[in-house]
């Protein structure tokens, strides 16, 4: 039986599923059926619905958040439906530090680990101890360790072997007792006062100021990947490009912010239909309504192109791209 997917993904295009499951319960991965196709589900915040889904969205909606504590670290254990930003401020006021830097990401506990969520110098991949898992094809429960989950850059495990294989139950995070703020990124370097509070109210002040809420101009957050260049490529950009943002990646790579590349080659406001670049924060689109995936596919192509054009860079999507059977990647060809 169909049912609508516009307010199960924030990006919002008017979609639709054949089958829709909400899973609450442990026992109920074990008598779920995975036949393909079907997509996995969070809060749909990194995820957008390009066309009617022929297939079963299953939800995952497991709740319950367990805090143990060790001698150098408390170990939190938190089910796969709980609400990222809600347990940074839970853990805030129970007096445990350390991940603040992520506030106000979107999205579940679950999806956290698939895509490694990063902001301002700290990724969760610093944090993760153990990542529980249900394995659809064995149907069997496992434990993955921190190294076994293959962090990268926006990028795991999740995104490759075990790709619509596992099903993340709970992520199991150990946070130092002895805290150390990450102060890397602009606005946190003016910081007069230095703590654990002041840091997260000042990432939610940051992203407030730059990132439109989901839940009232509908986007899917930070569209595309900060590109991460090698140094020589960096050295040939910054002879053209002298305030071209950048931080060290490893020895030979840097990152360079994805956001300005798109600002600087003018694309603030550009428009296909309702699909809009956000005129504050360059690297979120956000959807005005009246649009259909295939004016998102025109805009995501457009600023490839131009962002290539300009600086021989070729910009990836971050966000999760569902077509009618599975997921897509959006390529522009790129002209000279």
């Amino acid at each position: 039986m169909a049912h609508s997917l516009h307010s199960l993904h924030t990006f919002a295009l008017n979609s639709q599923c054949q089958n829709f499951v909400e899973i609450t319960q442990l026992e109920q991965l074990k008598t779920q059926s995975f036949s393909a196709p079907f997509c996995l589900l969070g809060e749909g915040s990194n995820t957008v619905f390009l066309n009617d889904y022929m297939g079963t969205v299953i939800k995952i909606a497991l709740k319950g958040i367990k805090i143990t504590e060790r001698e150098n670290d408390t170990l939190i254990s938190i089910a796969a439906g709980e609400n990222w930003h809600q347990l940074v401020s839970y853990l805030l006021e129970k007096n445990i530090p350390g991940l603040e830097n992520l506030a106000l990401i979107p999205g579940t506990v679950g999806a956290s680990p698939v895509q490694n969520i990063g902001a301002y110098g700290v990724e969760i991949a610093k944090f993760v101890e153990l990542v529980e898992y249900f394995d659809i094809t064995t149907n069997t429960m496992h434990l993955l360790n921190n190294e076994q989950c293959e962090f990268a850059y926006r990028d795991s495990i999740f995104k490759h072997a075990l790709k619509n294989k596992a099903v993340i139950t709970q992520v199991h995070l150990a946070l130092p007792k002895k805290w150390q703020p990450v102060l890397s990124y602009g606005p946190l370097q003016q910081l007069k006062v230095v703590t654990p509070q002041a840091v997260f109210d000042q990432v939610i002040q940051t992203r407030n100021s730059k990132l439109p809420n989901p839940y009232t101009l509908a986007n899917a957050g930070s569209f595309f990947k900060n590109p991460i260049i090698t140094n020589q490529q960096l050295a040939e950009l910054l002879k053209q490009f002298a305030d071209l943002p950048h931080y060290e990646y490893g020895q030979s790579h840097h990152k360079v912010a994805a956001g300005w590349l798109i600002d600087q080659s003018g694309l603030k406001g550009h428009r296909e239909a309702g699909i809009e670049v956000h005129q504050q924060q360059a690297l979120v689109l956000v959807n005005h309504g009246n649009s259909e995936g295939s004016d998102l596919i025109k805009i995501i192509k457009h600023i490839q192109q131009v962002v290539y054009t300009r600086y021989n860079i070729m910009l990836e999507h971050e966000v999760r791209l569902m077509d009618a059977r599975s997921e897509c990647h959006i390529n522009a060809e790129p002209k000279q």
